[in-house]
């Protein structure tokens, strides 16, 4: 059995990740080398190794990391929201609040590693493609749980709305971050935020006299 690692191995493991994961985010997996992750963290290869068992290794926990960065900032974001509605628009308001950090950091994660490793890396890609459906998942929930609390247009679908909703915003960011121009990402999720808005049912009051 492999002995647990001290807490200096362990932070500096963490620190190698949190290092390297806006570098990979930034070059690829494929541009990163080795002298890019030693020049960035001032450690050795040997140290390096001595963490991790390759750079496919540090690859996939950065991308973790990357992943969990997000997660964290929406999954804060949507506990402060009131509604379902408020909480599905939490999605694009929050996508507004962070995308200044996601253009910093060389683009959204997701879409940078799953571009990235469709044909080259079947890990990476695996982990974008469990991502994305986990954030539909959640969208889809958020929708049903709408729908039955009567808040929410039932005629709504639910799966095929998600997925415009994410392609809106994920689809906004990289045209921003490709032309320069922050118009494509506000306007991207200011589209998401009607089409949210779009979804509300308007309660019908059945004693109001028809023609009135």
């Amino acid at each position: 059995m492999k002995p647990a690692a001290t807490p200096r191995a362990q932070k500096t493991r963490q620190f190698i990740i949190e290092t390297a994961a806006p570098i990979f985010n930034k070059k690829g997996y494929a541009g990163t080398s080795m002298s890019d992750l030693t020049e960035a963290t001032g450690l050795t290869k040997g140290s390096i190794y001595g963490n991790f068992k390759d750079k496919n290794d540090v690859a996939v926990n950065a991308f973790q990391h990357n992943l969990d960065l997000i997660f964290d900032f929406f999954t804060k974001e949507l506990e402060t929201a009131g509604s379902t509605l408020d909480k599905l628009l939490a999605y694009p308001r929050g996508f507004r609040k962070i995308y200044p950090m996601i253009l910093a950091y060389g683009g959204c994660p997701i879409l940078n590693t799953g571009v990235e490793a469709d044909d080259t890396h079947a890990v990476l890609r695996r982990m974008a493609v469990d991502v994305l459906a986990r954030w539909k998942r959640s969208i889809v929930v958020l929708i049903d749980k709408g729908m039955e609390q009567g808040c929410i247009d039932p005629s709504t679908d639910a799966p095929s709305t998600a997925e415009i909703l994410i392609s809106l915003m994920e689809g906004g960011s990289v045209l921003s971050k490709v032309t320069g121009e922050a118009s494509y990402m506000h306007n991207a999720v200011d589209t998401a935020e009607r089409m949210i808005e779009a979804m509300r049912r308007i309660p019908q009051n059945d004693n109001i006299p028809n023609g009135i």
